[in-house]
This record gives structure tokens, sequence and C-alpha cells, in this order.
């Protein structure tokens, strides 16, 4: 077993890692030529301005008096420059949208390994291309533009970290505090010789990161007033600053402004996903180069925006967020960024038709030279014969469309050099997505290849090890034929060279060779695979298609729920009629209806919203009192029995109880103080980091009793959910936790039903490491649907109240009692733990099932692992790499799925939870020897 448990840890690690080595690797390329316009550029210098979290529509529309919030940036559209919409990319985050913005290309996922701080990958980018740049702002953005800049040239002014506070009483000091730093300068300029001459050089950027407007919308909503007054003190702000730079400059009209935003924000004050609101971003460009306000009679949009801004008469030019960098570089005429795939915006330019003409010809040669280094690198390390080039842009058209460009722009057609550009660059755009994804089909069969052998050896090892169904079947014992392993190692052999003649990188090495033992591992039981056959022979034909029928309906279902939750809604009702449908109702009236009850009752969670509710502080303040209701109720009714209630145990429950009210104080008062604008007051982050420390470890000093030890379990864990939560999600586990309360009884009534033991009282069966090994017994069909019942309540444990697949599905007020300071990664953790509560809820309860009902933790095991693979292999081909964080998200979750099962024998209730005593002694005795003394 330990050799298994070791094979199965390897396995699923690789085929977790192949989803991020086969569909998220970085699409960037190095090594190509720097590219940029031979024309004199229109300004000398170029000043970037973005307001992170900035709607296009709370900007450009007009407030309830028919005044706009920012009229100095609506007199530029209506009097000086170009505006239009900058459509943003999903994800919709601070550091993909700078990324777009200044650097061209779209951010690739591996980023939030790190948090969107660091760079996963070496980039260019505008500031590294400029002479100078200057950048105020966030801690968050700057550094990774600095970093990835070549030389010294990249200066960055940035606030503490600690500034950056939900609770803040006025999160507009952080822009404030950016234009203040910026007239500083400006003024030291004045008496320091050598930074005046800097900023007096051509090709340079000055960059100012307005944090404050998403900061207000975070905490307070973008319909709030908080939010909507950042924007004017923005506006009031960005007027002082242009009115500075062309006193500073003296008019000379060598100074390009741009007026844009990373991304949006949703109405309930959260980013990341597709949403219109948040991947509609304003852009507002003036002075150097830029066109000057076109009036129109008509403009076709499919939106109706412009009569709701009532900017219909200006014209609109609507651009994709990373066109900006190509635009911003050839105004100040600095080379384009390598990895830039944007495409230049000419109708934003104000100067000759040929300079025009030489910018998108140099923006096409820009990106060709990305196409032609992808194709390189992949033809080198091809076997020719193997090698397929992208057909749609072989060398020759490559020659003809360069050619004729050239011709267009001797002769002077500069529309037709426009139209023929933009034709290369999307042929060239489509060349790296091919190139990018060429070895995706090859590494996606070895891996599906490995991964279903390993669910046949796991099948297989159930059927051989654990059941009854090949036990009648006579076997004759054979020989071992080397001819079957010579044969594995040959193709072994042949794998490895093929790969190394291809210098292929070593973890196609893995991915190639990992199938080749699992095969052999199932190919040596093949005389299981023939007794299996013949034992199916003397069934029905009709149960078995029966069984095989419910039992795909069941995983389909399932998968189904990763996308839809309301198929949640569907299972659990079906659940709910499950024991109407068996003798359970004739035998156990009470049971049957509480688990119908609770069954139905459950099911509501799926079908409630998930993003776009408000806070509402009152019912998680009803759920505490429900738990303080159980908890009486319960408390009364073991101190009756006075032969299982200690005085220690009351103590404990007590303890417990009193860690409820505290939660419920510090739930309302941290409410109370952030309306107030006050903070996060210091005492109530001191009890709520306190109470989740202590929720890990009070139910150690419960009683050993299944009863005693899962309510102990509850009442910590609620402790801390009350914490995390802002609405009706507070409810959700106490209703998870009544309903796998009647899961351990029904699971008693139908052994009993069957005869294989009586029931006893959940008092008195105890969690110990005393349990015979050899009371455990074979499995059985109907073990199948506990397996499946659990897999299925660990998906509504996720899915019950939000989408664990996106960040945006949940709310950064439910931390607000821990911390208001953002800080990416701790408030993930906090919110993760928050996923993982009823997730732990469900495993506990499956331990007191395994327990009540005799059987092995391992042969459930099995029989979940196969389940979960099989559900992974589903999620294996529907994998993207494209889309929100909700799309990309969803989709990973097989990872998830194919890790459940580390979960199931290493998961957190084993810190209150002993397992059976078979599991321990083989695989990892060592590992939970501590708990033994952590029961009492």
């Amino acid at each position: 077993m330990l050799l298994f448990f070791t094979l199965g840890l390897l396995i699923h690690f690789v085929f977790f890692a192949s989803i991020f080595d086969i569909y998220f690797t970085s699409p960037l390329v190095h090594g190509m030529t720097p590219q940029f316009t031979p024309l004199p550029p229109p300004a000398r210098r170029l000043v970037l301005f973005v307001a992170d979290g900035l709607r296009a529509d709370t900007l450009y529309e007009l407030d309830e008096n028919g005044t706009s919030r920012a009229p100095f940036i609506r007199n530029i559209i209506m009097h000086e420059g170009s505006w239009g919409i900058s459509h943003t990319r999903v994800p919709t985050e601070s550091r993909p949208g700078h990324v777009a913005l200044i650097a061209g290309f779209y951010e690739d996922v591996s980023a939030v390994a790190k948090g969107w701080k660091e760079n996963p990958v070496e980039f260019d980018s505008l500031f590294n291309e400029s002479k100078y740049t200057w950048s105020w702002g966030s801690p968050d953005i700057l550094p990774m533009f600095a970093k990835g800049a070549s030389g010294d040239h990249v200066y960055t002014y940035s606030y503490d970290a600690k500034r950056e506070d939900f609770g803040a009483q006025d999160a507009t000091k952080l822009d404030t505090w950016v234009f203040d730093n910026v007239k500083d300068f400006f003024r030291h300029a004045r008496n320091n010789q050598s930074l005046f001459s800097k900023i007096n050089e051509e090709k340079i950027v000055f960059f100012l990161h307005l944090l404050g407007i998403d900061t207000n919308g975070h905490a307070h909503r973008p319909s709030s007033r908080d939010y909507k007054d950042n924007i004017k003190k923005v506006d009031d702000g960005v007027k002082e600053i242009v009115s500075m730079f062309n006193h500073f400059y003296g008019n000379d009209g060598k100074t390009t402004f741009i007026f844009t935003s990373d991304h949006g924000m949703t109405d309930w004050g959260s980013h990341g996903a597709g949403h219109p609101s948040e991947t509609l971003t304003p852009l507002v460009t003036w002075g150097a180069g830029i066109n000057y306000p076109q009036r129109v009679s008509a403009q076709q949009f499919d939106d109706s925006f412009l009569k709701e801004w009532r900017l219909e008469n200006w014209k609109r030019l609507d651009v994709n967020q990373a066109d900006i960098a190509p635009l911003m570089t050839s105004l100040i005429g600095v080379p384009f960024p390598l990895n830039s795939v944007g495409i230049l915006p000419v109708d934003y330019l104000n100067n000759t038709d040929l300079f025009k003409a030489e910018s998108m010809f140099t923006n096409a040669v820009q990106i060709l030279e990305q196409f032609k280094v992808k194709m390189t690198q992949k033809k080198e390390v091809t076997l020719p014969f193997l090698f397929t080039p992208f057909k749609l842009l072989s060398d020759s058209k490559q020659f003809n469309i360069l050619r004729k460009a050239r011709s267009y722009i001797k002769h002077r057609k500069f529309d037709e050099v426009v139209s023929l550009c933009k034709e290369l660059i999307h042929l060239a755009l489509k060349g790296l997505s091919y190139y990018h994804t060429y070895d995706r089909f090859f590494l996606g069969i070895n891996v599906v290849i490995g991964f279903v052998g390993w669910i046949s050896y796991a099948s297989l090892l159930i059927i051989k090890s654990h059941s009854n169904l090949i036990k009648g079947v006579s076997k004759e014992v054979k020989k071992p034929s080397h001819l079957l392993p010579c044969s594995f190692v040959a193709i072994g052999i042949l794998v490895a060279f093929f790969l190394l003649i291809q210098a292929c990188p070593w973890t196609y090495y893995v991915y190639g060779l990992l199938p080749v033992p699992i095969w052999y591992a199932v190919l040596r039981e093949f005389q299981v695979v023939q007794d299996l056959v013949t034992s199916l022979l003397t069934y029905p034909l009709s149960h078995f298609v029966g069984y095989l029928l419910v039992f795909t309906l069941g995983i389909e279902v399932l998968v189904l729920s990763f996308f839809y939750r309301y198929m949640l809604t569907a299972g659990l009702t079906a659940f709910a009629v499950w024991p109407f449908l068996t003798r359970l109702w004739t035998r156990a009236k009470v049971t049957s209806l509480s688990w119908a009850f609770f069954s139905v009752l459950l099911a509501v969670f799926p079908l409630m919203p998930v993003v776009g509710r408000k806070p509402d502080i009152f019912l998680v303040m009803g759920a505490g009192l429900l738990v303080l209701l159980l908890s009486l109720c319960v408390v009364t009714s073991l101190m009756k029995r006075k032969d299982s209630f200690r005085k220690e145990e009351l103590l404990v429950h007590l303890l417990q109880v009193l860690s409820t009210v505290l939660s419920m104080y510090v739930v309302y008062s941290t409410q109370s103080s952030l309306l107030r604008k006050q903070g996060l007051p210091l005492m109530n982050q001191i009890i709520s980091w306190a109470t989740l420390a202590s929720s890990l470890f009070v139910p150690l000093l419960s009683s050993p009793a299944v009863f005693q030890r899962l309510f102990s379990i509850l009442l910590s864990l609620m402790s801390t959910y009350l914490l995390l939560s802002t609405g009706y999600e507070a409810v959700f586990p106490l209703v998870l936790f009544c309903l796998m309360f009647v899961w351990i009884n029904i699971e008693q009534e139908t052994l009993q039903q069957s005869g294989v033991c009586c029931k006893q009282k959940l008092t008195s069966i105890q969690f110990s490491y005393n349990t015979d090994i050899t009371q455990f017994r074979q499995l059985y069909l109907d073990d199948i649907r506990r397996a499946f019942f659990l897999v299925f309540f660990l998906v509504t444990a996720f899915f019950g109240t939000g989408n664990i697949a996106s960040i945006n599905s949940f709310d950064l007020a439910s931390v607000y009692c821990f911390l208001t300071v953002f800080s990416p990664f701790m408030m993930g953790a906090l919110m993760m733990w928050k996923i993982l509560i009823p997730f732990v809820l469900v495993m506990c309860a499956f331990e007191a099932v395994q327990l009540t009902t005799q059987l092995s933790s391992k042969s459930l095991f099995l029989i979940v692992l196969v389940i979960s693979d099989i559900m992974a292999l589903h999620f294996f081909f529907l994998v993207k790499d494209y889309g929100s964080w909700l799309d990309i998200g969803t989709r990973q979750l097989l990872a998830c799925t194919a890790w459940l099962f580390i979960y199931i024998s290493a998961s957190p209730n084993r810190l209150w939870i002993p397992s059976d005593p078979e599991l321990d002694l083989n695989l990892l005795h060592a590992i939970r020897a501590w708990h033994v003394k952590g029961t009492p």
C-alpha cells in the first residue's frame, strides 16, 4: 500500500503540473531586433495617468444634476483631444492591465503564482525603451517595470504598502500623495542641475499610478459617494499636473498626455472577470501628436453609451488595451516593446500620412519578428519530416506583403499600407498562437494515456483486493512471461530516443515515459480482467447496464456542477427523494424525513447569488444565534446523560460558546467601525486571529465520542466562519453539519437493513486507535453510493456559497475582521480557509460514516480516487488558457479533483479525528503518531 500511495502521489503531481506545462506556459519569446519609426516623433515627453479601477461609464456619464464628475477630462474630450473606450482583456487585474498598457501584451497566467507582483518572465516595455522614466504610485505596480528594465533609467517613488487600507478614513490620500510628490519632484528639479537636464531630454516618460479609486471601490462599491468623489479629486489633480507641466516646459507643445485605467469594477466592488463594467475603461488623450476632437453627426456602435453620456457628437475611437503601448511609443519615437502584440490606432495620431504609414509598417515588422523567432525555435527542436509550418504565413507570403507595403509607401498609397500591415499583423498573431500550442496535442495525449492507465490500475486493485466480485472465479496460475517486461523496456527506450533526438525539455520525458510503467502494471493484472469479465457475464445484462448508466449519470452531474451550480440543487433534491424509494422510509421515518428536510434546505444555497449581493450583518448575527441555540440544546441533552458527560467537557463547550459570542461581537463591532471610517479596531483584530488559532486545537480537548467530537469541531469552526462571513453564507456550515449528522445515522440504518451490523448510538461510538482491523469488511455495491455521496458533498461544500475557481466570486469584506490593509496572499489564504471549513465538516462526517459502517478507509479511498480521477479527465479536455479567472479557474479545478485523494488521507480533519489503524499502520503511522497524544 505504501508503494501504491507513493506511485499515486507521483502520478497526480505529474498530472497537476502538466496542466501548467501544457496550457499555461509563457507565450513570450526573446531575441528580436528592436523596431522604431524612422521619422521624427511629434512629442519629446509623455505623461501617463492610470486611474486604477476606474470604470468608463462612471467617468463619462453625467451625474443626477447633469454635470460631469470630471469636468477637466470632459473639457479635453470636447475641445482638445481624442477619446474612446479601451477594451481590456480578462483577467481584469491590476498587473495584467498595466502590462497590457505599458508592454503591449496580455499577461500570461503564470504571473498569478507570484501575486501579480514579481516578473515570472522578463519582458520589454515602454519604460525600458525610454531614455528615462519616472513613476509614482503603488508599491504593488511600480517595481515590476523597474526590475524588468535594463540599465538604471527607470525611477520609482511609492508610498508604504500599509497605506493601502480598505478600512482607512480617506483612500483619496493615496492619489493626493502621488500628485503632491510629482509637484515636489519638479520643484526640486529646478535646483538640481543633473535632474533638470534629464527631465529636459527627449523620449522620456512620467507615469502616475492612482490607486485611490480602486481602493474606494473595493471598500464602498462603485455606486458610493466615496468612489465618485474620488473621481472628482483625480480630475482636479490631473488638471493641476497638466498645468504644472505646461508651465515648467514653457508651453512648448511637445508633451503628450494619456489618461486611462487598467480595469473597471463590478457593482459589488470586485474585478477579475469579463463583465463589461470590468472590461470597459476610459481612454482620453491630448497634447503633442494627438488628433483634435472630431464633430460627427452619427456614429455606429453596438451599445447606447454615447447617448447616455451625451457624447454622440464627438467621435469615439475604441481600442484594445494593448494598442495603447504602440500608440505611446510612436508618439515619443522609441522602439516598440519587443513583446508587444498591440496594433497602432492610427486614428488617434495627428501627423502626416507618411508618418502613420511608416509607424504602421514598423508595428507589423515588430510583430512579424516575434513570429519568426517562435517559428525558428520550434523548427530547431522538431524533426524535419515531423515539422508542420504555419501555412497561412509562409516565407514567400511574408516577403510579398513587406515588398508590396514598401511599394505602396513609395507611391504614396498610405491607406493601402495601413490595411496591408493590419492584415500581416493578424496573420502573425495567428501564427504565434499556432506555434505556442504546437506541442499541446502530443503532450495531452501522453498525459491522458498515463492517467487512463492509472485509473485502470486503481480499479483493478479495488476489484482484486477489496471486493468479492471475483472470489468465486477459478484461477489458473500461470508462469510469469519475460516477454511483457522486455516489450515495455523496449517501448521506453524508443520513447526516450525519440525525445532525445528532438532535444525536448526534461518534462517531456516525464510525460512520455510515465505511461510505460503504469500500463505494464495494468497488463500484469490481465488475469484479474479475465476473471472480472467472467464474473460480470453471470449478472443480468439489464442490471449491469442500469448500474453503469446510473454511475455515468452521477459522474456527469458532478462535472456539470462545476459549471452550473443549480446541478447541485438537482442532485440534493434527488438525494432527498432517495430514502422514499427504498425500504429506509418504512424502517426509519424520522431519519428519512430529517434527511429530506436538510437536503432540500441545503439545495437552496446553490441557487443563491454568488456575486452582486450586499453584506447583511443581521444574517450573520442570526447564524450565530442559531449556533448558540443548537449548543444549548445539545449541552442540555448531554448533561441529562451523566455517565457520558464530564465537567471538563462542559467547560470546553462553554469556552466554545463564549468564542461564538465573541465572534458575533467582533463582526458587529468591526462593521460599525468601518462604516464610521475608523478602520479595524486592534482589539477586534487580536480576537479574530486568536479565535482562528484556537479553533485548530480546542476540539482536541473534547470527548472522543463521535457526536461530542463532531459537535465540538462545528462550534470551533463556526466561530471562525462567522468572522469570515458577510451574509447568508454564515448559515451554510450549520445546515451542512445537520445533514452530515443525519447522513451518519442513515448509513447506519442502511447497514442494519442489509443485516451487516446493528445500529449503535453515536454517543457510545468513539474515535480511537484500538479498533480491530479484522472487523473491517469487503466492499459492497452500496459502498460506491457512499463514496459518490462523499464526492458530491465535497463539491457542494466548495460551491455551496461561491465559486472557488474565482476570487472574484468572494467579497474582500469577508476578511475585514482580520485585516484591511491590502495583502493578496494573506487575504487569499483567509478566503481559502473559509472555503475549506465546510470541506472539513464533510470529511469529519465521512470519518464517522467509515467507522460506523465498519469499512476500511483504504477501500472507500480507492473508490473516491477513481471517481475523482474520472472527473479530472473530463476537466483536462475543458481547460482554457483564456477568459476570466472564473473561466480559467473553473477548468483548473480538475487539479483539485485529481488531488482529492490526498485530502482524504491527510486532510485537516485528521487533526481532530484519528483514522482507522489499517491505513495508519501501512501509510502514515509515523506522521500521525502525535494525534494519539492529542486525543483524550
